[in-house]
């Protein structure tokens, strides 16, 4: 049996999402019937200046009629697709496009209507007892001009909702808008006609019209709703441009301070939501490349991933000679602790002591390419450079002695005793693999050298063997002792080789 707390929660969420719905709704409704207020502010205006009040209840009632209750009825009709997403029946596939065409069809329905409303009170006038006589070219310039700017004034108001709009299906339902109809340029002229020459338009042709009192009076009432006009539609105009590029340009300057987490909403129609739309793609495939770049160096130190992908396209991949340094390590008797240890106390004791491996390759400037079973493979100088790399490395190598030391790992806790070979010459370097499976390794004499130096601490009973070539590269750093030539796996000649105490002083410390 359901828990009544938690079913009278579940019904309080339905019940505010209900009202956010219809709030929504109304908001639409309200902003696309707002041209009736608009056009019954010009009507006062008009007879305020030219006193022709015996016509007002008729052209305020035609007004309402078709401005707020046509409109209303029509618009109501318009939103009916999206309401029914917004209450979860009808999918965003099927909805975005009149999501996307909400502002044009909106304005379509109010210009039309404000055309015929337009001569309906012009042809109106002239039937009255006392009609106020309108020129040819006034009545062409009214019935352009009125229409246009109610079309302009209602396609931003419900663009500037409809940023709310899609702001409130993104928080609620996670989705952006991926049509998109509108033209910024296209805005910006139609907003720039409306506000500039329209106004000053209908003044002219007043100029040319009338004259005496009526000429006056005309400029005036031009005037008047010109300013009224221009100040209501400049606001929302600059509400509808402005708030997208605000959006993204804050999402941007996230982005910029390394927050990948940024998805920003899409609240245009036009050009400036397409942008949004590839930006939140782009912060995607950096989120993507970042995670990648992070996985990545899980398997392979960090600082080669970082590397690999930083400079895929420069070369790297294809390979490249140069001198570097290679350490590797191994555990002593490790076949033998595997035994009678179990698989998680050996994955735990083993991590464990990899990571106080890792603490000096790392703090001396080496990068670990691989791990090998119980050991790894490191280079210093390549792919990132190290200067005195050969010192470095035997440094490291000491310090990893210093470190393991008597030290046990896990539980019950395990000692691990490290051998570690290094050598120094000239490696290729590159990715290898086939398809898309490829691994940065380093390959060439060095690298086997090293190898086998590492082995080579079994006959010796030592702990770090380095070659000649590492020897003489450190200089007088280290005190070296030099075990003479021996036979080294993979090679025809001997070669030198000398061990170094783990215990002993740097002489450059």
């Amino acid at each position: 049996m359901s828990d009544p707390k938690t079913r009278r929660e579940v019904i309080d969420v339905k019940a505010v999402d209900a009202r956010a719905i219809a709030a929504m709704r109304h908001r639409y409704l309200l902003v696309a019937t707002s041209c009736a207020a608009i056009d019954l502010a010009f009507s006062f205006v008009y007879y305020a200046v030219t006193g022709a009040w015996e016509s007002a209840p008729r052209n305020i009632g035609s007004g309402l009629l078709v401005f707020f209750v046509a409109n209303y009825f029509l618009s109501s009709r318009l939103f009916e697709p999206i309401r029914r997403y917004l209450e979860g029946h009808a999918t965003f596939e099927e909805t975005q496009r009149r999501i996307t065409q909400l502002p044009i069809l909106t304005a379509r329905n109010v210009g039309i209507m404000a055309a015929v409303l337009v001569v309906f009170r012009l042809v109106a006038s002239n039937l009255t007892p006392n009609p106020v006589p309108v020129t040819l070219p006034d009545l062409v310039t009214l019935s352009i001009i009125l229409p246009i700017f109610y079309f302009t004034y209602t396609y931003f108001i419900v663009s500037d909702y409809l940023g709310g709009l899609l702001g409130f299906i993104y928080r609620h339902h996670g989705r952006n808008l991926e049509l998109f109809f509108g033209s910024y340029r296209s805005k910006l002229i139609v907003a720039l006609v409306v506000i500039s020459i329209a106004p000053l338009a209908a003044i002219v042709v007043d100029l040319f019209s009338y004259d005496g009192d009526r000429l006056r009076l005309e400029i005036i009432n031009d005037v008047v709703v010109a300013l009224m006009g221009i100040a209501i539609s400049a606001f929302f105009i600059g509400r509808s441009l402005l708030r997208p590029i605000r959006i993204l340009s804050l999402a941007m300057g996230k982005v910029a301070g390394g927050n990948l987490t940024v998805r920003a909403p899409v609240t245009s129609n036009d050009d400036i939501g397409a942008l949004t739309g590839q930006f939140n793609k782009m912060v995607e495939g950096l989120r993507e490349r970042e995670r990648i770049r992070e996985t990545f160096g899980r398997y392979v130190d960090e600082s080669v991933a970082s590397t690999i992908l930083r400079r895929q396209g420069e070369g790297v991949l294809s390979g490249e000679t140069g001198e570097a340094t290679i350490l590797f390590t191994d555990i002593a008797g490790f076949t033998t602790i595997a035994e009678y240890l179990g698989p998680s106390e050996l994955v735990a004791a083993l991590n464990e002591y990899l990571e106080t491996v890792l603490e000096p390759i790392r703090a001396h400037g080496g990068v670990v390419n691989t791990f090998i079973g119980d050991g790894l493979f490191a280079s210093f100088n390549m792919p990132l450079a190290c200067d005195s790399h050969a010192a470095a490395a035997v440094r490291a190598a000491v310090d990893i002695q210093r470190a393991v030391g008597d030290r046990t790992f896990g539980n019950p806790g395990i000692h691990f005793a490290t051998r570690i070979g290094i050598s120094t010459g000239n490696v290729i370097g590159g990715s290898v693999g086939a398809g898309r499976r490829l691994t940065f390794t380093l390959l060439g004499d060095t690298v086997n050298l090293a190898a086998r130096l590492e082995e080579l601490n079994k006959e010796h009973g030592t702990r770090i063997l380095v070659s000649q070539s590492t020897r003489e590269a450190c200089g007088d750093s280290f005190v070296f002792a030099a075990l003479g030539s021996v036979a080294v796996r993979g090679r025809n000649d001997k070669v030198t080789v000398f061990s170094i105490d783990p215990h002993g002083q740097d002489k450059n410390s």
